[in-house]
């Protein structure tokens, strides 16, 4: 479906609306007791393991509104750091200073993170209240190559559990023959052009602004 495709002022239907739980749990099954019995309310060995394994995670906040926000955090294996089995840290590192997960922390603590390994189908899930802290101590525990991050998100865990393998089966992530070319889409700093004040008309001119975003990633990257 192309943008001239799609239908404009899209509006759901009243009468097929789920706007109740009762509704929405009689569309399905009941869920197996595995499923229940899973959620832990502390990190086990494997969920550290699998924390310790894992060189990304996304992680999902909101502010005082309802406005919800989900930020890629990403490096090298073991960048988070489990300081016990209900508090594990985050490092921030250098990126484009919108500070939208750490100003939603300030207004609304509660935190949800998925940690991914590469590789792996199943997916690691942990909830918790998240704090900010310069606290140096905690800043060295993560240093890499020498650099150490201006902040830490602390998360106190409420909930921890694996989620199953079905998402990434589904949608093939590891699968090489699955893999998309890239080039096949503009670049990033063309797409946020064209959609807000235009990209320039000069191949040349949007070579030199992608030029100078590889340029930063290898100047804030180890």
């Amino acid at each position: 479906m192309t943008d001239l495709e799609l239908t404009p002022n899209f509006a759901i239907r009243p009468d097929f609306a789920i706007t109740d739980e009762q509704s929405l749990r009689g569309l399905f099954e009941p869920t197996h007791a595995l499923a229940i019995q899973k959620c832990q309310d502390r990190l086990g060995v494997h969920a550290q393991e699998f924390i310790r394994r894992s060189p990304f995670l996304c992680i999902g906040t909101q502010n005082l509104e309802g406005r919800a926000d989900v930020s890629p955090r990403g490096d090298p294996p073991g960048f988070v750091k489990v300081l016990d089995g209900r508090t594990l840290v985050i490092p921030d590192r250098p990126g484009n200073n919108r500070l939208d997960t750490l100003s939603n922390i300030i207004a609304n603590p509660v935190v949800g993170l998925l940690f991914i390994v590469p590789g792996f189908d199943d997916t690691l899930r942990v909830n918790g209240r998240a704090t900010l802290s310069y606290d140096p101590d905690l800043l060295q525990l993560m240093s890499v190559a020498d650099r150490i991050p201006k902040l830490a998100i602390v998360v106190k865990v409420d909930e921890v559990f694996m989620h199953c393998a079905k998402a990434f089966r589904r949608s093939h992530l590891w699968d090489p023959a699955h893999l998309q070319v890239r080039s096949e889409m503009p670049s990033l700093i063309k797409i946020i052009l064209d959609e807000t004040t235009g990209a320039p008309r000069d191949g040349r001119e949007m070579q030199k602004m992608d030029e100078q975003l590889e340029q930063d990633y290898r100047r804030t990257l180890y």
